[in-house]
């Protein structure tokens, strides 16, 4: 049965409601399902707690819902490229639980596997580890880490079968995979609509409830960076 929807703003419509938790695939504007995030804008939906890596940049990605003062809460591991989010949350606008990289990404395997929690030695003895249940396992102190459900998960493939199986493209295959098993519904929007072999299969179609084709083609660039030309 094809899982394919006509448009970006007609998947994301169909689900989307105030207060929700959004899990977001992508890397800075890495591999960030651009359409969908624009359709999620505009809903309108408010009070969201957006599950990311990072908050984007200034007027693109995910800084688009802190422009439409659509976020509550952010649990990201790194927001050093946006100004908004950094003015929002020292005026307290913006509730914000950062998390270790590592653990962003083993929670939401967590999640989308149904392992509940799981203890890890990263960010014990710090503020991180504040309020969590503590353990020692052969001599190593660790911290209790809850696994990641989200009501919603956006996602961006670079091609995609009308079943759902998704794969993905070189650093877009960063958050994307975790991000759409630990979604309650996920939308995947695709480059390349097709046959996919088997064995290219990077999110097998089982996680994925709906598909769109990707309306956005311009890939952004977070910091160019370049180099003098050396001659031969």
């Amino acid at each position: 049965m094809s899982k394919l929807v006509d448009s970006a703003a007609r998947a994301v419509a169909a689900v989307a409601r105030d207060g929700m938790t959004v899990a977001v695939g992508g890397f800075g504007l890495s591999g960030i399902p651009a359409s969908l995030i624009i359709a999620l804008r505009d809903t309108g939906v408010r009070d969201l707690t957006i599950v990311s890596n990072n908050m984007g940049v200034d007027g693109k990605g995910l800084g688009l819902l802190l422009e439409n003062k659509q976020v509550s809460k952010v649990l990201a591991s790194y927001v050093g490229e946006n100004r908004l989010f950094a003015r929002q949350y020292l005026d307290g606008e913006l509730d914000v639980e950062f998390v270790p990289q590592g653990t962003l990404a083993e929670r939401l395997r967590a999640g989308g596997a149904g392992i509940p929690a799981f203890y890890t030695p990263t960010g014990a003895g710090t503020p991180i580890a504040e309020g969590k249940p503590e353990k020692t396992f052969d001599g190593v102190r660790t911290i209790l880490e809850l696994g990641i459900v989200a009501d919603l998960a956006l996602v961006r493939a670079h091609r995609a079968d009308l079943e759902g199986n998704l794969r993905y493209r070189l650093t877009a295959r960063n958050f994307n995979p975790l991000v759409a098993t630990a979604g309650r519904i996920t939308i995947a929007e695709t480059e390349q609509l097709g046959a996919i072999d088997p064995d290219d299969v990077h999110t097998p179609g089982i996680y994925v409830q709906h598909l769109v084709r990707t309306e956005i083609q311009e890939k952004d660039i977070e910091q160019r960076t370049v180099r003098a030309r050396v001659d031969a």
